[in-house]
């Protein structure tokens, strides 16, 4: 393990421990130690699922005490439109209902929530502790609950590096703009002015915090709610022939699959253990991290198998049967079909605009609406709301997050989960065997991303600028040749960058990045071949926007 004198802050020491996680886990003491001794300020910025930094560089005991002062200001500030956004009629009422606080297995979790409510609790309003729990857990909890509100610390997938601030209002849908931005204004004030923030220790000592068993709430809220047939999925792997394999990558969805449908044989559960380092991989459901997954399904014989992998605060999964994994491009329009089909739920389809179209199709032959939206889950909410007038059915993106009728507005990992248990309950078939019937009747669709760099100067506004032509120079009608065929635009989709839809079913979508230097590509082919053409024309389309 490398000298502790070595390290000038955390950044350095981060970067030494994830060269080697075994070999250097013992440096973590040195982090805490920067998280505990750094006060420099760091600008607050909440993207689509809150605020995010590195531990012990931007993310550190001082930032956070910060933040949630920033919160408990904007709570008392008395503007009647941010507490409307918040769900509530005063700061009293907030006071009143209270909020939940909570975490994932990060690194130090606890430490930063004892500092959360602490403060909270000076402020005279009540506070509940959750511990280690999952995003849908907070949304259902606050509903079942009828607290004002509740924060999740957790950066959702990212790196171990990383901790997250998540605000959660009194629908339990992720936090909008009204409120972030709001939150953002008071804390980066008061960081502008350097300030250094005492602790303050929970009433009574961290260990006389009121608890809440969150999971206990959400089995009530799925119970209740009724989407998904609790029993029917108890039955299914009570009975059959089957294999399910989830791995909960060291997260906080750990313990939960085995409390929502009982202990089984049938079930097994990889990386349950602690490890705030994540065994030194990117704790995401990605492709490559469906390895063990893979290895535990193709050892079975049995009829059925389900392999899943949820991220660590539970709001993204992704799926195998041991035939293929299912990414949620492909799960969403199964979803979509099931809910609609087999359990007679009606309304629309609502996905991000650069989720696949598999299930437009789905949907226009089952005369199913489609919503497409800008990217981001908390652009789900008007679809996602019971009093909405249009409700989504099923509400899910490409980048492996999912909801649906009458649950939560967040995306739901454990939801996603039982949804696929039922389908297979239900149709008889595995996932791919239901998924390639789809297809058949359907059509095929094989979506895939990419993008490119481009100067750092552009980043933010001149690139948007940029990019805005392409929307002028492909409008509805318009021909043009790819891979040596012409092909007319059908549709000219521009909610999130610019979604050029093609007649024969392809598309391709330029979308700039936000934050870093970069275009992002969103294709999709009717052929597995076909996406080459499709990513050589957005990149060529780019090009030429930018020059």
């Amino acid at each position: 393990m490398a000298s502790t004198d070595t390290f000038r802050d955390a950044a350095s020491c981060w970067q030494v421990i994830l060269s080697d996680v075994e070999k250097n886990r013992g440096l973590l003491s040195e982090i805490e130690r920067f998280a505990r001794e750094n006060t420099a300020p760091s600008p607050v910025v909440f993207g689509t699922s809150g605020w995010r930094g590195e531990i012990g560089t931007d993310y550190t005991f001082n930032n956070v005490r910060i933040v949630t002062e920033a919160l408990i200001g904007m709570f008392k500030s008395g503007d009647s439109a941010v507490i409307r956004e918040i769900g509530a009629g005063d700061f009293d009422e907030i006071r009143r209902r209270g909020i939940i606080v909570g975490h994932d297995n990060r690194f130090l979790g606890r430490a930063f929530a004892m500092e959360v409510i602490g403060r909270l609790q000076r402020a005279g309003i009540r506070t509940w502790y959750a511990g280690e729990a999952t995003t849908p857990e907070f949304s259902a909890g606050i509903e079942m609950t009828g607290a004002a509100c509740s924060i999740n610390l957790t950066p959702s997938h990212n790196p171990a590096n990383y901790a997250g601030f998540k605000f959660n209002p009194a629908d339990g849908g992720p936090a909008g703009t009204w409120i972030t931005s709001k939150i953002e204004e008071i804390a980066n004030r008061m960081m502008g002015e350097s300030l250094v923030l005492e602790p303050i220790i929970p009433e009574g000592g961290p260990g006389s915090v009121e608890g809440i068993d969150l999971l206990q709430l959400y089995l009530h809220f799925i119970r209740e709610r009724g989407t998904v047939d609790l029993d029917r999925v108890r039955e299914f792997i009570d009975r059959e022939d089957c294999l399910v394999c989830v791995d909960t990558v060291h997260g906080a969805t750990r313990g939960r699959v085995e409390r929502l449908v009982g202990v089984s044989g049938k079930i097994v559960y990889l990386r349950t253990a602690d490890d705030y380092l994540f065994g030194g991989r990117a704790p995401e459901p990605s492709e490559k991290n469906m390895e063990g997954v893979e290895n535990v399904l193709r050892s079975s014989s049995a009829r059925f198998k389900l392999g899943v992998i949820m991220d660590p605060d539970g709001d993204r999964i992704r799926y195998s049967d041991g035939t293929m994994q299912i990414p949620m491009n492909y799960f969403g329009a199964m979803a979509l079909h099931f809910l609609h089909e087999y359990k007679k739920i009606p309304g629309v389809a609502a996905k991000s605009v650069g989720t696949s179209n598999f299930v437009n199709a789905i949907a226009e032959k089952r005369g199913v609406p489609v919503r497409e939206t800008r990217v981001g889950f908390k652009n789900f909410r008007p679809y996602l709301l019971r009093t909405s007038p249009e409700r989504a059915i099923i509400a899910f993106e490409e980048s492996d997050g999912i909801s649906g009728y009458n649950n939560t507005l967040e995306k739901d990992a454990l939801f996603g989960f039982l949804l696929a248990v039922e389908m297979m309950a239900v149709t008889g078939k595995s996932l791919s065997a239901y998924l390639h019937s789809l297809m058949e009747e359907y059509g095929h669709y094989y979506p895939d991303r990419s993008g490119i760099a481009v100067d750092r100067s552009l980043v933010g506004e001149p690139l948007v600028k940029r990019l805005s032509v392409i929307r002028e120079q492909y409008p509805k009608g318009t021909v043009t040749e790819i891979g040596g065929r012409k092909r007319t635009v059908k549709d000219l989709i521009t909610v999130d960058g610019t979604k050029v839809v093609f007649d024969d079913g392809s598309w391709l979508m330029i979308r700039p990045s936000g934050t870093e230097p970069k275009v992002r590509f969103y294709i999709e082919a009717r052929t597995e071949e076909g996406k080459k053409e499709i990513f050589e024309a957005a990149e060529r389309i780019t090009r030429e926007a930018l020059r």
